[in-house]
């Protein structure tokens, strides 16, 4: 049983389910509705060809208990009465951690697709969700090499810890093609040249007072270089309220499906995020990234591709700096970051099934 939530989710999982199906497997998929709006879930199972949910629980939105209790009594209900014999999960959204505590103590065995990331800053929710997570889960599924040393310092067992690649760079590299920036750009009425951005991290953006100083070095970047960005639902009150839609060289939109999204960054001179997949994104495809962030838990994305770190002085700096070099080098891409991560992932789960 897959357990669904949010968009980096749906990306992640569909090779992996593509690839069980081949193997023979049968599964189940659950949505949890973590992210409700259509044009941030429904699309994507649409254009990622994933199966419909076999249940959608319709969570939605709210304070980290509220939802993650919500998530819990759903996702207790469903895996009791369907008695699945692996519980899969993806990433370190909420969604992650409430199924792996339900099936632990339903004992029900859990693997972690992304399992090993840290960014060692638990102020991130997301950072306790990965931990936790790990911890529970009986497959550890990496997909960058520092993961199995972070694991190993954890005390996770080496017999747990599988390095199988990145299926997030699946999706990408099957779907390349479809990635037409032309198409992106006259629908959508995107300039020749722009930066594209995207910022939902509550360090970011929940508190007014952060929204608004992010605002004004977006905006310095706006002076740039015309700034397009689909605004996430989470900080979108604030950075409104902040003006952020006041620059003229500011382009607001709603938050894209999968190809258009792609397509959009494809075509961007630069990438202002912060985000965590989109900085693997990127790497594959060659765009300058600045990660908005203190921290990440994606290093290799810095040692084997395109991002940088930067704080919010320092972003316009670093905007020109990427604006005036333009696209870098193509650089070796990280360790089986190469399309058939899914395949690896069937393998482990289909002999752990076996056994």
């Amino acid at each position: 049983m897959h357990v669904l939530g949010a968009r980096p989710n749906f990306v992640k999982a569909a090779p992996v389910i593509a690839a069980l199906r081949t193997a023979g497997a049968e599964q189940a998929v659950v949505h949890t509705g973590q992210h409700y709006d259509a044009r941030m879930s429904e699309i994507f199972f649409a254009e990622l060809g994933l199966p419909e949910p076999d249940v959608n629980l319709g969570v939605g939105s709210g304070g980290h208990a509220e939802q993650t209790a919500a998530l819990l009594i759903g996702l207790e209900g469903e895996f009791t009465s369907r008695s699945p014999a692996l519980v899969m999960v993806y990433g370190d959204v909420n969604s992650t951690i409430a199924a792996a505590l339900v099936a632990a103590k339903l004992h029900i065995p859990v693997a972690h697709v992304e399992a090993g990331l840290r960014s060692f800053d638990m102020t991130m929710p997301e950072e306790v969700n990965r931990r936790v997570t790990d911890q529970l889960s009986a497959l550890c599924l990496v997909t960058s090499p520092e993961g199995i040393g972070h694991l190993a310092a954890e005390g996770v067992p080496v017999s747990r810890t599988h390095l199988v690649g990145n299926p997030m760079i699946d999706t990408l590299l099957a779907n390349l093609d479809s990635f037409d920036t032309g198409r992106v750009r006259a629908e959508h009425g995107l300039p020749e040249r722009y930066v594209l951005a995207t910022v939902h991290r509550p360090a970011n953006v929940d508190a007014p007072e952060t929204a608004s100083a992010l605002v004004r070095h977006l905006h310095g970047v706006a002076d740039l270089a015309d700034l397009v960005i689909p605004v996430h639902p989470r900080g979108r009150a604030n950075l409104l309220a902040a003006g952020l839609d006041d620059h003229p060289g500011v382009q607001i939109l709603d938050p894209l499906g999968y190809i258009d999204f792609i397509a959009a960054v494809r075509g961007a001179a630069a990438v202002v995020t912060d985000s965590g997949g989109l900085q693997e994104e990127t790497t594959i495809l060659g765009v300058p990234c600045l990660t908005v962030r203190p921290n990440t838990e994606r290093p290799i994305t810095i040692t084997h591709g395109t991002n940088r770190l930067v704080t919010f002085e320092e972003l316009v700096p670093a905007a020109r700096k990427a604006l005036e070099s333009g696209t870098p080098p193509a650089d070796r891409r990280p360790p089986l970051w190469d399309g058939h991560a899914g395949p690896r992932i069937a393998e482990v789960i289909m002999e752990y099934l076996g056994e």
